[in-house]
């Protein structure tokens, strides 16, 4: 007999995938609400610009059910150190293997699981970030442009994360994909503003699946082949700028380091 974890994970679509786990939650009040599909969305977009080699349809279902037994009281800090951990555990009697549930625990860093998946690392980032952008009862969600720095400088100043600065780029990159509407604003805040907008989760999905997404890759495809036009017309001009002026200043700056 088919187990559940055989059945979400042969579900490539994942529109389906997002349908089945929420369908899964109304039965086993596991936990699921829009920031789920808010961070999953978050998730697909950076692997299409990243291009790591990682197994995409494994990550994204490890994504909706990462925080199966996370709980909305963030002042439980029991509870917040150790649901990952559980979330992995209760995955794992669904029928999910070892490295799948592994993933999931190491999605902060309370288990002390060691060596981490590098999975883990994209997962981290994303659930961080994420979070960071949503509002919360005590705050109202940050700009990308101070969750970036509230990352870096906060959440990771004491932990290596290997695809942090892959990860900063993407939120740049993204940061100029600009989306017309009523009011023209960055792809990100568009995402942030569609699930600030949206009441339920269903209605959420169908947004994300049949609106969000046909915008953002046809827009996102779009600024590649402009950059890569430019790039191509501008190969033979002897004087243009080999890097951006932001990857001149960072050379720059580690050549008088290295003198001094």
């Amino acid at each position: 007999m088919e187990t559940f974890a055989e059945y979400i994970l042969d579900e490539k679509n994942l529109g389906a995938k997002m349908e089945i786990v929420y369908y899964l939650s109304k039965k086993t009040k596991i936990y699921f609400d829009k920031s789920v599909i808010f961070k999953t969305e978050l998730l697909r977009l950076f692997l299409n610009y990243a291009k790591i080699e990682v197994d995409k349809n494994l990550l994204l279902t490890v994504s909706l059910l990462c925080n199966c037994k996370k709980i909305n009281n963030a002042q439980d800090i029991e509870k917040v150190h150790s649901y990952a951990k559980e979330g992995a555990e209760y995955l794992r009697e669904l029928g999910f293997g070892k490295r799948f549930c592994k993933i999931c625990e190491e999605i902060n860093r309370y288990s002390g699981s060691n060596p981490r998946e590098r999975e883990s690392d994209i997962l981290e980032l994303i659930d961080q970030f994420g979070g960071m952008l949503l509002d919360r009862p005590e705050r109202i969600g940050f700009k990308p442009d101070e969750a970036l720095v509230l990352l870096e400088h906060r959440n990771l100043k004491d932990e290596y994360n290997r695809y942090l600065e892959t990860f900063i780029e993407f939120i740049n990159f993204m940061e100029k994909i600009q989306m017309n509407d009523l009011v023209n604003m960055s792809s990100i805040k568009r995402l942030v503003k569609i699930h600030n907008e949206t009441e339920t989760v269903t209605q959420f999905i169908e947004n994300i699946i049949n609106e969000y997404e046909p915008k953002v890759d046809k827009l996102l495809k779009q600024y590649m082949n402009d950059i890569a036009e430019g790039i191509f017309e501008n190969i033979d001009n002897p004087n243009r700028p080999l890097f951006s002026p932001e990857t001149t200043k960072k050379i720059l700056k580690n050549m008088e380091e290295l003198q001094n």
